[in-house]
């Protein structure tokens, strides 16, 4: 009987293990999802309540040369911020340039 016991304990053992594998491997991937959702909910709460530039440039009456200054430099940054955005997402080629491209364009207005 002690033989049979730890037999089957092993082979119990054997079992538990590769669930629990699974297991972990599992609550491993939905925390990277959640984590990955989280985070694009908060860039994208961030983006929408920032002003676009011309929106900005409107609101604080530029004119000229400090408008020309302004939307250069509020272009660069969202360039900036867009190309950080697509590294996070781990884009590449097209996929990359479109996203940046619209992110540009949507910040900028």
């Amino acid at each position: 009987m002690v033989g049979t016991s730890s037999r089957s304990h092993h082979e119990f053992r054997g079992c538990g293990s590769q669930e629990t594998a699974k297991s972990i491997y599992s609550q491993q991937f939905m925390f990277k999802q959640i984590l990955t959702i989280l985070a694009l909910t908060v860039a994208g709460g961030a983006t929408a309540a920032d002003a676009t530039c011309m929106a900005q440039v409107t609101e604080k009456k530029l004119a000229g040369a400090a408008k020309t200054s302004f939307t250069k430099k509020c272009e660069k940054d969202a360039k900036a911020t867009c190309e950080t955005a697509s590294a996070e997402k781990k884009l590449a080629g097209a996929a990359k340039n479109s996203f940046e491209k619209k992110c540009v364009k949507d910040a900028v207005g």
